[in-house]
């Protein structure tokens, strides 16, 4: 009986086994049942990958000259989208051999994938393979946050299981090119092309393909700017993975091994190009529209400024202010170091000449190590390089004296100026003949600044606005933001008001001394001529060209502060204007731009043109969200402006104006200096351009003796505009209808007779012109020999 109750051991395996079975079925149930639940609880709240369909990423906004170059991008994220269709295949085809080999076999989870990456990461000791596809970096990228935990992991997973189901694997992959992070600011791989390669994403070889698909893991570990060698064997890897893959064969992998990278810095082109006209073109969006939608919606700006013209500004600005601070003297050494303290200094520089060599035209900081007056010349040593400079460079170096004319004695011995140990600054010549020194010139940063802007007549497109001699040292636009007193480069205005109050270019005004007094304050005002001198019987013409300041403030007491103010505000001035005289002689500070749009009133035949510095923006879609419509509107008449036109001819055919006759070609301008030769302007035109130049500091502080608009500031005008109309045809000022020219007397503007010494053609206004004959000559001699005495 107790044999029978024993129990066979196969029994009691099969039992075990059958339990086991059964439990495991149970527990498989529950880990179901687990998952289940897990998933529809993490699966509440999960964002909607429908979103995905209407992918408007962060863009950066870019903004074009007048020839549709780039000028400047605004942007939070460097990202430039591109269709699937423009990225080359083998780019494709790196980024998944090197992110995720079985892109097109899984469902947006690869657990082989991770358990492949986790060994190959074991293997190496560090971790060179991730486990996410790249539709989970999707998910990642657009639908999470980056934390790391294991319910994002979950949510992540669960996410990317839907957005296989839902979109295409190119759809996917549209989707990752365009968004992911690559380094240096660049979002999306035409963003990267850019920034490494300086070429479109369409552009690339394969070894530069390999470089990009090798940056995902860890853009800043493998960036080719900062860490090439790293860079390096990350492209090999890469390459590797593609051969793997079938991709490409071993031929292609050691031609792209062998391909030398020319990883270029990303152009910074804010500050390259045109920086102060395109911060002004940044401020207006970003007031008009919002910062959002100037740094995230992908704008493209279109500016009227003209590349060429801009830089051909910016030169004779640096040549103008460089020539004026010769003029006033040398200020002295940067610093002066001990002998001992020279190499050192010297080991310093030899740093950053590595980082930025030495290039013929710009100007570096260097030491004197020797300084030889019977030879005529100082050693200096920048860094390993040396260089001389000879004494005739060296003769402007007078010790500065704003009380003393520019032309004071010159410096005889170099001993005078420098002295070993002496920090200056040179401008790199070329080098000699035997290639081992530097021809140089004792140089110095200017003291001054200046600004320049040009407008195109008839069209008002601001094509040039330059607002200071260095945009890296001051982003402060003295084009638009600074109000300065114009000096009498106002006077045309106040001439302009006379002409429609009746006078004619050939009315006579009395040039005598005038007194003011002001009982309230205890003041006396006695206005003087530039040489102080006073000069008679004057006509009009004359006044405007020889810039008579007393013949101007008569002319203001006869027509009305009130209404030349008035006159102003037509011509587009709407600065703050002194109800008082002395706006005849430009007293009250106005900007720039204010003053080349009132001269363009003169050379548009009376028009006020609002100038424009953007002719289109349109939103990512190429939705035009305006477009250059200027007003333009009739504010003075055409036979005024013509008159003023002629009358500033003058100017610069015999007057204050002399200098840019060198133009050789019909020119209208005034110059404009205020008192201590603080400020000096030199506004003009041409038929086709209207271009005003201001000189000065930002602080009040004289120029120095003698430099006054025509000598300071015209000779940058005259520069610029040699530049930009060297190729363009000469056009004539048209004269329009309703001005006749009728002969006169120079002296008198009425009719000549007989007698008359000097007899011109003058331009007026149909039915102005004169019907009385010029008197006995004596009487206009003995008026001139009284009023021509010096006060």
């Amino acid at each position: 009986m107790k044999n029978r109750a024993r129990r066979k051991p196969g029994a009691t395996i099969g039992r075990l086994i059958k339990w086991s079975l059964a439990l495991a079925f149970v527990l498989m149930l529950m880990g179901t049942a687990a998952m289940v639940g897990v998933y529809y609880y993490m699966s509440d709240g999960l964002p909607k990958i429908s979103s995905l369909s209407d992918y408007r990423p962060p863009i950066i906004t870019t903004v074009y000259s007048d020839d549709n170059r780039k000028i400047a991008e605004f942007y939070k994220e460097r990202r430039i989208v591109v269709p699937l269709s423009k990225i080359p295949i083998q780019l494709q085809q790196a980024f998944i051999a090197a992110e995720d080999s079985r892109f097109y076999k899984h469902q947006g989870i690869d657990f082989f994938s991770i358990v492949r990456a986790f060994i190959k990461n074991l293997e190496a000791g560090a971790i060179v393979q991730g486990g996410s596809t790249i539709t989970q970096q999707v998910t990642k990228s657009f639908l999470l946050t980056p934390e790391r935990s294991y319910e994002r992991k979950i949510k992540e997973a669960i996410l990317a299981y839907r957005i296989d189901k839902t979109f295409t694997k190119e759809e996917i992959l549209y989707l990752y090119l365009n968004q992911i992070y690559l380094g240096h600011g660049a979002y999306g791989v035409e963003a990267a092309a850019e920034n490494y390669f300086g070429k479109s994403v369409s552009e690339l070889n394969l070894a530069e393909c390999a470089i990009l698909a090798g940056l995902p893991q860890a853009p800043s570990r493998y960036s080719p700017f900062r860490h090439p060698e790293r860079a390096k064997q990350r492209q090999i890897y890469v390459l590797n993975r593609m051969l793997e893959e079938g991709f490409i064969d071993n031929t292609q992998v050691t031609e792209a091994i062998d391909v030398k990278m020319d990883i270029k810095p990303r152009r910074n082109w804010y500050i390259e190009e045109v920086p102060i006209y395109t911060e002004h073109v940044r401020r207006y969006v970003e007031k008009k529209y919002g910062a959002d939608a100037l740094y995230t919606q992908g704008l493209k700006i279109f500016t009227a400024v003209n590349i060429e013209m801009q830089k051909a500004a910016r030169r004779e600005i640096e040549k103008g202010l460089r020539d004026l601070d010769r003029r006033q003297g040398y200020r002295g050494p940067e610093s002066h170091l001990a002998v001992e303290a020279i190499e050192p200094f010297c080991e310093e520089q030899k740093a950053l000449i590595e980082k930025s060599p030495l290039v013929e035209g710009n100007s570096v900081k260097g030491v004197v190590i020797d300084v030889d007056d019977s030879g005529g010349k100082a050693t200096v040593r920048m860094g390993d390089a040396r260089g001389m400079i000879p004494i005739d460079d060296i003769r402007w170096a007078r010790k500065p004296n704003p009380k003393l004319a520019a032309y004071q004695a010159r410096v005889k011995k170099v001993s005078r100026v420098l002295a070993t140990g002496d920090v200056i600054l040179v401008r790199l010549n070329k080098k000699t003949n035997n290639e081992e020194l530097w021809d140089l010139s004792l140089d110095q940063v200017p003291d001054a600044q200046s600004a320049l802007l040009c407008i195109e007549a008839e069209t008002g497109l601001v094509k040039v606005m330059v607002g200071g001699r260095d945009f890296m040292e001051s982003q402060f636009n003295r084009a638009v933001q600074s109000h300065r007193q114009p000096g009498s480069a106002f006077k045309p205005i106040l001439y302009a008001a006379a002409l429609d109050k009746g006078y004619t270019a050939a009315t006579e005004i009395i040039d005598a001394p005038i007194v003011f007094d002001d009982e309230e304050r205890d003041l006396t005002w006695k206005p003087k001529n530039y040489g102080k001198k006073f000069y008679g019987p004057t006509l009009l013409r004359e006044a405007l060209t020889k810039s008579r300041n007393v013949v101007s403030i008569k002319i203001l007491q006869d027509i009305g502060v009130d209404y030349c103010i008035d006159y102003a505000r037509k011509l587009g001035i709407t600065s703050p204007l002194a109800r008082d005289l002395s706006i005849a002689l430009g007293s009250s500070g106005v900007t720039l731009l204010e003053l080349v749009n009132a001269y363009a009133v003169f050379a548009n035949q009376g028009y006020l043109i609002e100038p424009a510095f953007i002719t289109k923006i349109e939103d990512r879609w190429g939705n035009v969200l305006e477009e250059m419509n200027p007003s333009r509107e009739r504010v003075i008449e055409k036979s005024t402006a013509y008159i003023i036109t002629s009358l500033m001819e003058s100017v610069v055919k015999e007057g204050t104006g002399k200098r840019v006759r060198a133009l050789n070609r019909p020119v209208a301008g005034k110059t404009g200096t205020t008192n201590d030769l603080q400020d000096a302007w030199f506004m003009g035109y041409t038929p086709q351009y209207i271009t005003g130049v201001w000189v000065g500091h930002d602080i009040n502080k004289t120029l120095g003796k003698g430099e006054t608009g025509s000598r300071t500031a015209s000779p940058i005008w005259l520069g610029f505009m040699q530049a930009v109309l060297k190729d363009k045809p000469v056009r004539v000022f048209p004269v329009p209808e309703g001005v006749v020219f009728a002969k006169i007397d120079a002296r008198t503007g009425l009719l000549p007779i007989p007698e008359s010494r000097d007899t011109i053609f003058e331009c007026f206004k149909e039915g102005t012109e004169p019907t009385e004959y010029t008197k006995r000559p004596n009487s206009i001699v003995d008026a001139e020999s009284f009023f021509k005495s010096d006060m």
